[in-house]
């Protein structure tokens, strides 16, 4: 890699005090490494939202970081949102990721919009404009959302987002570098200029990675399969093996061009950790 790139980190809320105190001690971990920006989920069908929003908001407060919240269409009225997104302001939150959302009867079914509420990504992109100038990254699927019929499909859905005012997208996941340059190379030929990050995954469980992958079309290498054959009582060999995995895939994306990662790190700070030190990214000061 010609320089060190930059990073970004998603969490999720947690649904227990003892899942809560590791969000805070992975969030005060990664805090050093200087992370452009680190963003918080909802639940699926927008479970969650009122944690999401604390968390977001104590990240603000209490922290140096940059938390943007995720905000999506599901269940949930204009009126709502807008609410949501006014607090935010308030209190010092200028990013947002807005999304559709997963329908709430659950990934799979059909998604049916809020009678009152925004119907999609682009819409809901519109509404948080009208409020404030917030920065707003939005989601993509380099390899076609399940519910897009063709690659043309999610790329204009994706040009829709960005014409209605979102700042970057950043990708599902994936492991073949060349889905990434080929979304890439079909999204600058539509005429999108905005920056597309590349989602990494930290998923260290491979079973939970296969069923994450089986939901959104994301395609497993068999040389990744086989690294984590025969390991599933073995979690230590499973998180180096995670590690590399990942800053193999970001060093082979550095190489053409791609200065800037974004980790889903399941809350598990020190697989993020080591694959930022993988990457030339160190603490600028040591957690004490």
């Amino acid at each position: 890699m010609s320089r060190t790139p930059t990073v970004s980190f998603e969490f999720f809320p947690p649904k227990t005090p003892e899942m809560e105190a590791k969000l805070w001690d992975s969030v005060k971990r990664l805090e050093p490494l200087n992370p452009s920006y680190v963003s918080v989920t909802y639940g699926a069908g927008g479970s969650t939202r009122e944690r999401t929003h604390g968390i977001v908001k104590r990240m603000a407060e209490e922290t140096k970081l940059n938390p943007a919240g995720h905000i999506t269409c599901v269940a949930a009225t204009k009126g709502e949102i807008d609410q949501v997104l006014k607090d935010y302001w308030a209190a010092g939150v200028k990013r947002i990721v807005a999304l559709r959302g997963d329908p709430t009867a659950g990934i799979g079914t059909k998604y049916e919009p809020h009678p009152g509420g925004y119907a999609y990504a682009s819409d809901l992109i519109v509404g948080a404009r009208r409020i404030a100038d917030f920065d707003i990254s939005v989601g993509c699927y380099p390899e076609v959302h399940p519910d897009a019929p063709s690659l043309k499909a999610e790329i204009d859905n994706l040009k829709r987002k960005f014409d209605a005012g979102a700042t970057r997208a950043i990708t599902q996941f994936f492991f073949y570098p060349d889905v990434f340059f080929k979304f890439l190379d079909q999204a600058r030929a539509a005429g999108i200029t905005q920056p597309i990050v590349p989602g990494i995954m930290l998923q260290s469980n491979f079973k939970g990675l296969q069923r994450m992958a089986s939901l959104c079309n994301t395609a497993i290498p068999a040389r990744i399969a086989e690294l984590y054959d025969g390991l599933d009582n073995d979690a230590e060999t499973r998180d180096l093996v995670t590690a590399h995995v990942a800053a193999d895939l970001c060093q082979r994306l550095a190489e053409q061009g791609v200065d800037h990662f974004h980790f889903y790190t399941m809350n598990r700070a020190g697989l993020s950790l080591s694959t930022c030190r993988l990457l030339g990214i160190k603490p600028a000061a040591l957690p004490s």
